[in-house]
């Protein structure tokens, strides 16, 4: 990729979040579909700025962003999938996450204390368990909850 002079960047970043406005404001009207869209980077990989410039232009009414920490108590008593489902868009909004599910296969695999603290019993917690939990993120990532019709 070519580096970019600090003004032909500044102009693209202005004319996009000129473009996400617009294209928000017609999403919210239609309130047919949501747009859902997540970062997924290291720490200090710059997923917050990113965040910042990308969205400034969109109108914080109709957005909502979710930075997913180290789960609480309470989400570790949950399926590790349902503190995302719980934070999904609703039609006509924009939703965003500052990290993803991926977490859960990575850290957790990483570092086995984090999948301890979920308490999870101990048929469930065998090798086949990495596997089984990306196949059901992908069965999530799969799932549309509100196709359109073709009436």
């Amino acid at each position: 990729m070519e580096d970019l002079p600090r003004e032909a960047a500044e102009r693209l970043l202005r004319e996009g979040t000129k473009r996400l406005a617009e294209l928000q404001d017609r999403l919210a009207a239609q309130d047919r579909h949501a747009l859902f869209v997540i970062f997924q980077a290291m720490d200090a990989a710059g997923k917050d700025g990113a965040i910042k410039h990308v969205f400034s232009g969109v109108n914080p009414q109709g957005c909502t962003v979710h930075s997913f920490k180290a789960p609480g108590p309470e989400e570790l008593s949950q399926d590790f999938l349902r503190r995302h489902v719980a934070r999904l868009p609703a039609r006509g909004q924009i939703g965003i996450h500052n990290r993803s599910w991926y977490e859960e296969v990575l850290i957790a695999r990483v570092h086995p204390a984090v999948l301890a603290r979920q308490g999870l019993p101990e048929e469930v917690v065998t090798p086949r368990i990495w596997d089984e939990r990306l196949e059901d993120i992908a069965a999530f990532e799969r799932y549309r909850p509100a196709r359109a019709s073709s009436c």
